[in-house]
């Protein structure tokens, strides 16, 4: 199963403070644990949402909103785990170091796998989404598609 863990952003992070030497450190080692067991398949933190924009779709406008956002649940980083159930992920993110100063909340979120979709996802379109992760896996750029 694999599992996206999200860090929530806090007043630090959407004020775009960097992490200390030893939060990089602490962090850094908790990572090498992740991945020296072949739990973390991916991992990164975002900068804040001052530097992002949103997309907003109404059937087929689309509205570009410049950042930054101040509702709840803004994320300010992300790891991607594969381990064997909810209780496992939870074992691993509560041995995370506390990644911000003061409190600090962490989600997690099971990720859809082919078979959750069920009839509906026909055939087809499983090989469809196996050829695109294979060009993921590769670090291949699909073939330009824009018209």
């Amino acid at each position: 199963m694999r599992f996206m863990i999200l860090l929530k952003a806090d007043k630090s992070t959407e004020a775009g403070k960097l992490p200390s030497t030893e939060m990089l450190a602490a962090m850094g080692k908790y990572n090498e644990e992740l991945v020296n067991a072949g739990v973390m398949l991916a991992g990164e933190g975002l900068q804040p949402t001052a530097r992002g924009v949103r997309v907003r779709f109404s059937g087929d406008r689309r509205t570009v909103t410049e950042g930054p956002f101040d509702d709840t649940g803004l994320i300010a980083g992300f790891w991607i785990f594969n381990v064997k159930s909810m209780d496992e992920a939870i074992a691993w993110v509560k041995r995370c170091p506390n990644p911000l100063e003061g409190d600090a909340e962490i989600e997690i979120r099971r990720i859809y796998e082919a078979d959750d979709f069920g009839a509906e996802f026909t055939p087809e379109l499983r090989e469809a989404e196996e050829r695109v992760r294979e060009h993921i896996a590769r670090h291949d750029k699909p073939a330009d598609t824009r018209h």
